[in-house]
């Protein structure tokens, strides 16, 4: 019996295989992930409906069980609205921010570094997320 707020076996195994500079993906419900598939990778689908599970739940289940350096999300266009961003931003506090053109975000998820890719019922566009595992420290190891 687990008891750590993620539960989802596949979920679990994919993150317990995933060291340092490993990718996790949340995709939005409109990411063609079948074509995203890495060497690597594995998709769980958690996409029942639209709107359930959303990005925001998962990310924060993410974070309560595995560290998290950096994140990575698509630049969307300047007329679009992406406030899910700023969400992902406060939830990831001081880990690493970046934008990447769309056709290189898709070729990143792609990369052989990617581990698992988790297709949320997120309905927001441009809310397909990237990130990259940190390390665990260790108390005496706070000051790097």
């Amino acid at each position: 019996m687990l008891k750590t707020p993620v539960i989802h076996p596949t979920i679990m195994e994919a993150l317990a295989r995933s060291g340092h500079f490993a990718q996790i993906v949340i995709a939005d419900g409109n990411l063609p992930v079948g074509a995203m598939t890495g060497p690597n990778s594995t998709t769980v689908h958690l996409n029942f409906k639209p709107g359930l599970l959303d990005a925001l739940t998962v990310l924060e289940g993410i974070l309560e069980v595995c560290p998290i350096q950096g994140g990575i999300v698509m630049e969307k266009p300047a007329e679009a609205n992406a406030e899910i961003h700023q969400a992902y931003k406060k939830l990831l506090g001081d880990a690493t921010w970046d934008e990447m053109e769309r056709w290189a975000f898709y070729d990143k998820i792609r990369d052989p570094n990617t581990t698992l890719i988790i297709q949320t019922g997120e309905q927001r566009r441009f809310a397909n997320l990237i990130l990259t595992v940190g390390v665990v420290k260790m108390a005496e190891e706070s000051g790097f």
